[in-house]
């Protein structure tokens, strides 16, 4: 997938009156890349729609108009579009409140080593983390992850696929349903 070009965000205004109708659109696109594993772990796995989405809420949040910092946005966010035989999503790590947030984080340090993409009839893809969500005495609650899929996992995606986090202080899997392999099957394309 091509990252989103300036040319392709609208400015406040015109985001305001496309808002209306477009966010219903995107709310269902995220609703069926939305995946979670277990009570504390979702993976939302992200497209261009979804990125473009993020950058126009953050410049309306924010107020963000001038260019300099709409391309600020733009870089961080391309990020997470996923390259060929990628797939790219953000791993959010729930928990409800703020004290048992911190320690969850502390102990699930490492989770970068634990996080899988199991496609049967081929190797477990294991997933990529950025580095620069993890520090050294915890882990961010929202983590931007890649799985690179070779030609043969690729190949055998509609065969089945599971999320597994077998992390020593949290272990959960999920298989994914027909509808989603389809979905993402889509980024792989």
């Amino acid at each position: 997938m091509k990252p989103i070009d300036f040319s392709e965000i609208k400015n406040i205004a015109d985001y305001e009156l496309e808002r209306k109708s477009w966010r219903p659109a995107v709310m269902a696109l995220k609703s069926r890349r939305r995946i979670r594993v277990g009570e504390h772990v979702t993976f939302l796995f992200e497209n261009r729609e979804t990125v473009r989405y993020q950058i126009q809420e953050m410049m309306r949040v924010e107020r963000l108009v001038e260019p300099e910092a709409i391309r600020h946005e733009l870089e961080t966010y391309n990020e997470l579009i996923p390259g060929p035989g990628e797939l790219s999503a953000s791993l959010l790590i729930e928990y409800e409140s703020p004290e048992e947030r911190k320690i969850r984080l502390r102990e699930l340090l490492g989770l970068e080593d634990h996080v899988w993409l199991v496609v049967d009839g081929a190797e477990p893809v294991g997933a990529q983390f950025d580095r620069r969500q993890i520090a050294s005495d915890r882990i961010s609650s929202v983590q931007y992850i890649k799985f690179k899929l070779s030609p043969e996992q690729a190949a055998c995606w509609m065969g089945g696929v599971r999320l597994v986090v077998d992390h020593p202080n949290y272990q959960a899997e999920q298989e994914l349903t027909p509808e989603q392999l389809r979905e993402l099957a889509q980024d792989l394309a």
